[in-house]
């Protein structure tokens, strides 16, 4: 039924419950509601609504279900694996929820804060801070993407060491059924064991399950100590030892812990201006350290010192900086956010967001660029990530001259080298980016038969028209 044309009097029906302000048709401004950011993914569809109450998403999602007509949730439409954009075939409304976006509640004697789908995460953050509180979630797209993404695809970022992802920093929830009715979860409890913990099904199911429309979030004292160390590193598996060792010394202190290759800093340096190497001499491998703290008075400056001072003694770091300063701190961090942008003049690149244990992190580094090289002669392997947590951005660049068509004909071999190191590894194929359309078929081939069975019986139990978001995830 979903892939039938929208009856003209449901599109009517749609528009008057959302109001004039609440609705998109003409072609030119429904574009951006049609491609996936990368532009890898382009769909169609007659209508995108935008309502701005829980009570009229529940009723657009009432109507197409009555009609038969499938949903595609929205948020800030920054999501890399295309999983917010409709087929091609026009028979789906998008459902934006950009209009939603109020902060409904800030308590700050509960550290929480009770959001709308349609808040910017950059807005979340700046409410949380005005109430002298923090909330961590922190990744390139901040200034752009939508919590109800975000959770939709179980967001990680550069805080997830000490944090967790999106969905450990979630008490409650409120969701829209498949069916139109209101599940109201919001509670800011910590402890709850009154049966399943239904939040989790809708967390990471890229809204095939249902729609998020608010959220109650987990908020956190905010640092007055901030320390960030730049290290060169001979391997992965030094900065996995040298993890280890920050982790002994400073605890829960180690906010992020950042891998890069030195092929990935040639890229920033030639390609993002006013950024500089800040080390001497280039090194193969390199960790961007940051240390949180409640000391005003800069006292993690002293065991992060002495950290990187036994570590270079024993080899486990060949060279290091420390921030004398916020402007210093964030030039480092230029390094590692740039990292995604600079690839792109490089050519054709065929990304990964695998995760494995961070104990297994330098040998799927190892395994991965051997077996990439034998693949594809010059291929220019590039790993970078979140190592503290596991999660490792694979992002072989084609080989210098090569026919980027050519190149990108081979993605299909190379996500299987990929995908199955990690996966006999015992990691995951998608960290933190979710399934969407680009790894929908790569999950069904990685995954066990009995984990694929037990997702779509909660599929069919929760969405037995199979009206929302069809063709994602699986």
């Amino acid at each position: 039924m979903s892939g039938s044309s929208v009856p003209a009097e449901l599109v009517e029906r749609l528009k008057a419950m959302v109001g004039p302000k609440g609705w998109i048709e003409a072609a030119d401004d429904i574009a951006p509601y049609l491609v996936s950011q990368r532009g890898e993914y382009r769909g169609r569809a007659p209508l995108v609504v935008r309502p701005v109450t829980t009570a009229e998403v529940a009723a657009v999602v009432a109507a197409c279900a009555e009609a038969g007509v499938a949903i595609v949730p929205q948020g800030g439409n920054t999501g890399l694996t295309g999983a917010g954009v409709p087929r091609m075939d026009g028979g789906e409304i998008v459902l934006s929820l950009s209009r939603m976006n109020r902060v409904r509640e800030i308590d700050p004697v509960n550290d929480t804060i009770t959001v709308e789908a349609g808040c910017v995460l950059a807005d979340i953050q700046t409410a949380a801070a005005e109430a002298e509180r923090l909330f961590p979630l922190s990744l390139a797209a901040e200034g752009n993407c939508q919590i109800g993404g975000n959770l939709s695809t179980d967001a990680g970022g550069v805080q997830v060491l000490r944090y967790g992802t999106a969905r450990d920093l979630t008490l409650g929830l409120e969701v829209v059924l498949p069916d139109g009715r209101v599940w109201n979860g919001l509670r800011g409890l910590r402890k709850d064991s009154a049966g399943y913990d239904l939040k989790h099904l809708f967390i990471g199911a890229e809204g095939t399950l249902g729609v998020i429309t608010a959220a109650v979030l987990k908020l956190f004292p905010r640092p007055r100590d901030v320390q960030t160390a730049f290290a060169a590193v001979p391997d992965p598996a030094a900065a996995v030892a040298l993890l280890g060792r920050a982790r002994q010394a400073s605890g829960e202190a180690v906010a992020c812990f950042e891998l890069m290759q030195r092929l990935g800093i040639e890229f920033v340096l030639r390609h993002l201006p006013g950024t500089k190497d800040p080390l001497d001499r280039p090194y193969p491998w390199y960790v961007l350290v940051e240390l949180w703290g409640q000391s005003p008075d800069g006292a993690l400056r002293a065991p992060l010192e002495a950290l990187l001072a036994d570590a270079l003694d024993d080899g486990l770091v060949l060279d290091a900086t420390v921030a004398a300063s916020a402007a210093q701190a964030e030039a480092l961090w230029r390094l590692r956010e740039g990292l995604p942008e600079a690839q792109n003049p490089e050519g054709v690149r065929i990304k990964h967001d695998i995760s494995v244990p961070v104990s297994r992190i330098a040998e799927f580094i190892e395994r991965a660029e051997a077996a990439l090289t034998a693949a594809c002669p010059g291929i220019r392997p590039h790993a970078f990530g979140h190592i503290g947590d596991g999660n490792v951005h694979c992002n072989p660049v084609q080989p210098v001259g090569a026919d980027g068509r050519a190149f990108r004909r081979l993605a299909p071999e190379i996500n299987r080298i990929v995908h199955d190191i990690a996966v006999e590894l015992g990691g995951s194929i998608s960290a933190e980016h979710g399934i969407g359309q680009l790894r929908r078929d790569e999950a069904r081939r990685c995954k066990p038969g009995v984990e694929l069975d037990l997702m779509r019986a909660v599929k069919r139990a929760l969405d037995p028209q199979g009206i929302m978001n069809p063709g994602k995830v699986i």
